[in-house]
């Protein structure tokens, strides 16, 4: 075996394919889309690629977590934690950025999705090369990959033809453990990624996107549904913060304050949007020096034993550092019925954390609204520096059918004036029925995804599908008896 490419060395190749495929996406939509889903969906491949080799070892974790482009949250998974979803992978399932890709090329005539198919092929054996080697097996899972996502391309009617790129002969190994083409002599082998990126950087010689201005996060702020309360909570805190700063640039005193949050309320109320835009917020106006968000939970803190926790919560910290910690569910490290809990265990190295680290991380807890109540009275360091609280209200009927309709229009989607009356009406009967299950924006999301496998269905027996075809939702997909009584049974 050769030796394994080093996680620093797939982070760089992979970000660097990415990055310069994105920029190649004509389609707004599409590209937003991309830069949004793809870091999650190759992850989610990476773990098929090892599910086929089995072998996982902890150098598997480090190359998972260098897997993320620029701009996209750093992945802080662990090892226990990818050993069991390598070994629960349920198999391939084409991602909703590339049914929108293909979309756009039916709009504007083009084939960056047949492009994407070359990129995603040459990542996924970036991913199989890891521990030195391309089996047999992993080039044959890239393959049926691959292939399903060449064939929705010919489904569709994508100009253009499959791939001549040949998965089986990078199953032989270079010396440096990158895979090659086998029969070519050494000095002709190349590494599949650094080639696709080479080759996509000659397409496209534009300069690197520039980060966002605070007028165009404020913007992005803007445009999400409904949070009134919430979006004039975040510009009076992005006031005090630029204030402070020309008070500090001024000479004059400055009054300690704390930045960290509580975000109070229901599952789906867009908590986790709203902090992963203050965390690019912070950065832009100088609080933070890198911007990213963290995401974890009870699980992503706590251990089973005794001295883990500390270690785990600490992990988490220093992923952290320069962003945001956003712990969802804090309550649930808060055990009133186990003194010895672990999870007191993580508070205290949070809180050490919070301190050492002051100036450059800013934790922000969620979760219920009366359950975060009880978390923060349960440790006195915690009140002391939780003390701006943010309260996410539910979604209305109404804004619960605006939220589908950007759905369906950022997925390629179009509803009729029936169909929007329908859905309209459903989701008005969801609000009206919620009770603590109620998800919000959760629930919109579980409606449309029902909706489009209900139509691919539909579609699937038409003799030949027109693009109006392809991109129509109607009455009959969105499942509103099924829903109706879905709603009853629960509420029975």
């Amino acid at each position: 075996m050769s030796q394994p490419m080093t996680p620093a060395a797939v982070h760089k190749q992979y970000d660097e394919a990415m990055t310069a495929f994105r920029r190649q996406i004509a389609d707004p939509a599409a590209r937003v889309a991309f830069g949004r889903e793809a870091d999650a969906f190759m992850r989610e491949c990476a773990r098929g690629v090892w599910h086929t080799d089995q072998g996982l070892t902890p150098l598997h974790v480090e190359h998972f977590n260098a897997i993320y482009a620029k701009g996209n949250p750093v992945p802080t998974a662990l090892y226990w934690e990818l050993a069991s979803s390598v070994e629960s992978y349920a198999g391939f399932v084409m991602p909703n950025f590339f049914r929108r890709l293909v979309q756009a090329d039916l709009e504007l005539g083009r084939s960056q999705s047949r492009r994407f198919v070359d990129t995603f092929t040459l990542m996924l054996l970036l991913f199989a090369a890891v521990d030195g080697k391309v089996s047999e097996a992993e080039a044959g899972f890239v393959n049926v990959c691959a292939d399903s996502l060449s064939a929705y391309c010919d489904h569709c009617g994508v100009k253009g033809g499959k791939s001549g790129l040949d998965v089986n002969e990078f199953v032989a190994r270079r010396t440096d453990g990158a895979p090659v083409k086998t029969g070519k002599p050494e000095d002709e082998a190349v590494s599949p990624a650094p080639a696709k990126a080479e080759a996509a950087g000659k397409q496209d010689e534009t300069p690197a996107e520039p980060e966002p201005t605070l007028e165009e996060l404020l913007a992005q702020l803007d445009e999400l549904c409904g949070l009134d309360k919430v979006k004039e909570d975040v510009k009076g805190l992005i006031n005090l913060v630029k204030v402070r700063k020309l008070r500090q640039e001024a000479g004059l005193p400055v009054p300690p304050m704390s930045l960290h949050l509580v975000f109070m309320g229901n599952p789906g109320t867009g908590k986790t949007t709203v902090a992963r835009l203050l965390a690019k917020i912070y950065h832009v106006v100088g609080v933070l020096s890198k911007g990213q968000l963290v995401e974890v939970d009870r699980s992503g803190l706590v251990a089973g034993f005794v001295g883990q926790t500390a270690l785990k919560t600490q992990e988490a910290i220093d992923k952290a550092l320069g962003g945001v910690l956003f712990i969802d569910e804090a309550y649930a490290l808060a055990s009133q019925d186990n003194a010895n809990d672990f999870g007191r265990e993580a508070i205290e190295v949070l809180l050490k954390g919070m301190e050492d680290h002051r100036d450059d991380l800013i934790v922000i807890v969620a979760g219920y609204t009366d359950l975060m109540g009880d978390f923060i009275h349960a440790n006195p360091g915690l009140e002391s520096r939780f003390n701006k609280y943010f309260y996410f209200e539910d979604y209305n009927g109404g804004q619960l059918a605006e939220i589908f309709r950007s759905v369906c229009k950022k997925n390629g989607y179009t509803l009729d004036e029936e169909t929007d009356k329908a859905a309209a009406e459903a989701f008005q009967v969801m609000y009206d029925r919620r009770d603590e299950n109620f998800g919000n924006a959760r629930d919109v999301r579980n409606v449309f995804e029902t909706a489009i496998a209900r139509q691919a269905n539909r579609v699937a027996g038409m003799e030949a599908p027109k693009k109006e075809d392809l991109m129509a939702l109607t009455v009959a997909d969105l499942d509103l008896e099924g829903g109706e009584e879905n709603s009853q049974k629960e509420g029975g």
